[in-house]
């Protein structure tokens, strides 16, 4: 069956910062995931992979090695492969995110902010 999704249900029952949550998959390969953000997360990057922002409320810096951006409700960015970058929300933020399901969330570090795919599948 065939069943719709509620983005403000699902951010509400959201109860961490940082903590993204899969909430649809597109074929195979990729992952669309929820996630209420606040404060700075950590430089990271993603190898071999791109992972696209989308804010749907609040406003999200992304802070890369050479410029700044800022992004509100409605506006999105793909940050490329390879790519260096800091995501920071000054206060609360929601954002969908679609990356691909070998996407690790914290790229190539390992830090206890660290979320599995494990984690991010859990039902919420």
């Amino acid at each position: 069956m065939i069943s719709k999704i509620n983005l403000a249900e699902k951010f509400a029952k959201l109860d961490a910062h940082w903590s993204p949550r899969v909430v649809g998959a597109l074929d195979d390969a990729y992952l669309a995931k929820i996630a209420k953000l606040k404060g700075s997360f950590t430089w990271h990057q993603h190898d071999h992979e791109d992972e696209l922002f989308l804010v749907i409320s609040g406003q999200l810096i992304i802070e890369l090695e050479d410029q700044k951006l800022t992004l509100g409700p409605g506006e999105m960015v793909v940050i490329p492969a390879g790519v260096m970058h800091n995501p920071i929300a000054e206060e609360e933020c929601h954002v969908l995110v679609f990356e691909k399901k070998s996407t690790a969330h914290t790229g190539s570090k390992t830090l206890a902010a660290t979320k599995s795919l494990d984690d991010q599948l859990r039902p919420i």
